[in-house]
């Protein structure tokens, strides 16, 4: 089973991700991971995205579609994976496309994780952090039992910078913005399907599956 697995900020994408590894037992592949192995290895495109990296800057399309060719060309990717983090883009999309022609393999279900945007904020917003000891909370699915106090060490929690409204509005915004186009190509191609993210977590893994099963 070949499979894309999206989602906006706060929807779950990332526990799914992990659940659907461990009961499929397939290879997850996100962005994050293959920028790490592929530096770590010194393939000629983790040299070349260690560069920016160490710069500070984001790593360009062409590494990044790259080290995706790289990572999808290994064998344990040749019956099954599951991409987590990309593509974000219809350009990358189209690489991708490009990539699986390349090794003769298609995809075969594109998951897209939908949740309100009012949901969103809430789950997004609400995280809050201790300045001491670095345990997490959220105000209204994990509040500390002390307050505005760490429950473990008494230390002071704070929101993170990422976690204000304002920021969490800009995510929002920019993920919405590349992937509208992106939900239009794989409808268009008859692989996406949306499994509404509101649910529990354990809910929201037997919706994928079954969609998965029905595929």
């Amino acid at each position: 089973m070949k499979i894309i697995i999206m989602g906006p900020p706060g929807a779950g994408k990332g526990t799914q991700a992990e659940f659907l590894v461990k009961e499929m037992k397939i290879p997850h592949i996100s962005t994050g991971d293959m920028f790490r192995k592929a530096v770590k290895e010194g393939t000629s495109m983790g040299l070349e995205a260690k560069r920016y990296m160490e710069l500070g800057q984001l790593v360009p399309d062409h590494v990044t579609v790259g080290i995706v060719k790289e990572r999808l060309s290994e064998a344990d990717c040749s019956e099954s994976f599951l991409l987590d983090g990309f593509p974000r883009t219809v350009s990358q999309a189209d690489s991708l496309e490009k990539i699986l022609e390349s090794i003769d393999v298609g995809l075969d279900s594109v998951i897209n994780i939908v949740v309100n945007r009012e949901g969103l904020m809430k789950r997004l917003t609400g995280r809050r952090v201790c300045k001491s000891c670095g345990a997490t909370y959220h105000v209204l699915y994990n509040p500390s039992k002390d307050g505005d106090k760490c429950q473990e060490c008494g230390a002071e929690l704070y929101q993170r910078s990422d976690d204000t409204e304002e920021t969490v509005t800009n995510r929002l915004d920019v993920y919405e913005q590349q992937t509208a186009a992106l939900v239009e190509y794989y409808e268009g191609k008859g692989l996406l399907h949306h499994v509404v993210g509101d649910l529990s977590v354990m809910e929201v893994n037997k919706e994928i599956l079954k969609v998965l099963g029905s595929v």
